[in-house]
């Protein structure tokens, strides 16, 4: 989450108005995250969260985010509701921009997830994709390996010292990439901001917002690399509870986890491309905090080197 699109009160005001969902009483920019304009507001009825979709949301796709978060409520998966205005839609521009409110999601996220937390990040992760497994929606992964070759190539002349390493990496994630996993609809981005905690019990996912069919396994190379290190030093531990959770849950064969050391290569490519590119091409003056990607050539580093080793005891 983050401000690009910067609004008045007044602003506000009108989207309200369009909304039975009582009176504003307060409102405020959230600074946090990198994609998307959001602010939190405050009525005498509720608590809410407005979405403005920024640069990499393609218009067309924000129908499938919009779907998959009314099913997944029905489904009782804990994440944010979409909310319907008085002509019955859930999503309407702001800007020439796909926008839409969503209800605010209890807790908070935490910085540092505990061995027992991940224990139930996991299987929070299983339940999902066992719904998400029956949900007739498609949705293509738009930040997959094709994709990491043209951010970097926009990139690499502003930053040279990292072409030759990259370059690597890219050839051997796709000399190894696996060619068939069980897939369905996964998050794609659970990093530890978009995990909420209430009373340190699990209270939901958010952000939806780069879901997409993918590999399930691919959800935890993700995870992995979101919360699985300790600064520079991966914590096996941690990986070992989040897989017990998801284990718990549902099933992944042996064969598939062997791929897991390779897509875990690849979420640390993707996070890494992705954080280098905005960190020269964020909207100036805008209200967001940057991520500093070079924590991902530890990462690249350490999967290269353990390809072929288990990451768990």
């Amino acid at each position: 989450m983050a401000v690009f699109t910067k609004l008045k009160l007044i602003d506000i005001k009108k989207i309200i108005h369009n909304y039975d969902i009582g009176k504003l009483e307060k409102f405020h920019g959230i600074k946090e995250g990198i994609e998307n304009t959001n602010y939190f507001i405050k009525t005498s009825k509720h608590k809410l969260i407005l979405t403005i979709f920024e640069k990499r949301v393609r218009k067309q796709d924000v129908p499938f985010f919009v779907n998959l978060m009314d099913v997944l409520n029905k489904k009782k998966i804990k994440c944010p509701k979409p909310i319907r205005n008085k002509n019955n839609r859930t999503i309407f521009q702001i800007n020439n921009k796909p926008a839409i409110i969503v209800s605010f999601l209890d807790g908070k996220s935490k910085r540092k997830l505990s061995y027992k937390n991940c224990l139930n990040v996991g299987k929070q992760i299983a339940k999902f994709h066992q719904i998400s497994s029956r949900i007739k929606l498609k949705r293509k992964n738009t930040l997959g390996y094709s994709e990491w070759v043209k951010i970097f190539n926009k990139t690499e002349k502003n930053y040279p010292n990292y072409s030759k390493k990259l370059k690597k990496y890219l050839k051997i994630y796709k000399q190894y990439k696996p060619r068939k996993l069980s897939s369905g609809i996964i998050h794609a981005d659970l990093f530890p901001d978009n995990i909420f905690f209430k009373n340190d019990k699990f209270s939901g996912f958010i952000d939806f917002y780069f879901s997409c069919n993918s590999p399930y396994l691919y959800e935890l190379a993700v995870c992995i690399n979101a919360f699985c290190f300790n600064q520079n030093n991966i914590n096996k531990l941690k990986i070992k509870k989040l897989l017990q959770g998801y284990l718990s849950i549902k099933k992944i064969s042996n064969k598939e986890l062997r791929s897991l050391n390779i897509l875990c290569l690849g979420a640390a490519i993707r996070f890494f491309v992705t954080r280098l590119y905005d960190l020269k091409n964020t909207i100036k003056n805008a209200e967001v905090r940057k991520k500093d990607p070079r924590e991902y050539l530890i990462k690249m580093d350490y999967f290269y080197k353990n390809l072929h080793k288990t990451l768990y005891d």
